[in-house]
């Protein structure tokens, strides 16, 4: 079964990054204020990215792994500046 990972723009300038398996019903649920706590309190809201996945299972991971990014390499990746990614990971620290 297929599901899709996906950013949106708050009307503030935020991201929000989820998933679902049916992108258009959630999208509809974000702008009637029946979405996430976080995007109701920041709408309207609009998709800048989506990607569709195999599995709910690695949309569910690939959100978790965007929800841990920079705003920098988010906006890389809804961009498409791919060669940028890797660039833009924070740094590990150095024990």
């Amino acid at each position: 079964m297929s599901a899709h990972v996906y950013i949106l723009e708050c009307a503030d300038g935020s991201f929000y990054v989820g998933s679902a398996r049916d992108l258009n019903l959630r999208l509809d649920q974000h702008n009637s204020g029946r979405g996430a706590a976080y995007t109701r309190r920041r709408l309207p809201v609009q998709l800048v990215y989506h990607r569709e996945c195999e599995s709910v299972g690695e949309a569910y991971a690939l959100e978790k792994r965007i929800q841990g990014w920079s705003r920098a390499k988010r906006l890389a990746l809804i961009e498409g500046r791919f060669d940028d990614l890797k660039r833009l990971a924070r740094k590990q620290r150095r024990e």
